[in-house]
């Protein structure tokens, strides 16, 4: 019921200081890292998830829409990432945890854990989707086969 009523005036949830859409690189920056502040939590409260679902969802669009991901699989946006910045495999050891990992990752041997995918997010001050763009597109696309074959 609380809700109703409070959605009952939208307009007066954004002067309250609700989320709004991003509309700038610095109000990103902003949520990006109110994002990150919240996600360290070691636990955190419902609504706390609640708004760290809706800050993604805002961030997402927002870079989705300026800053459209080719699609590439993990691998070859950090290899992007670490070219485009000048570093070596060595400079990702932090992130990664040993040389061996970054070895096996940069070869496919070994794919990135969501641990990784965060710190290297992080890093790097690109959204986590980033690291997900080519797996996203071929489950997106799975999915649409599916439902044409089962129509």
């Amino acid at each position: 019921m609380k809700n109703t009523t409070f959605l009952a005036n939208p307009a007066e949830m954004i002067r309250l200081g609700a989320p709004r859409p991003i509309h700038t690189d610095e109000e990103l920056e902003e949520y990006t890292r109110v994002l990150f502040e919240l996600d360290s939590k070691d636990a955190q409260t419902p609504e706390e998830e609640d708004a760290i679902e809706l800050l993604a969802l805002l961030i997402e669009r927002y870079e989705n829409e300026r800053y459209p991901i080719p699609d590439a699989s993990p691998v070859e946006v950090l290899r992007f990432l670490l070219e485009q910045n000048g570093l070596s495999q060595r400079d990702i050891v932090p992130e990664l945890g040993s040389e061996s990992t970054v070895s096996l990752v940069l070869s496919q041997k070994r794919q990135l854990t969501q641990k990784h995918i965060a710190k290297l997010s992080k890093r790097f001050h690109v959204s986590p989707a980033a690291f997900f763009g080519e797996s996203k597109t071929r489950r997106k696309q799975a999915r649409s086969q599916k439902k044409s074959k089962a129509a």
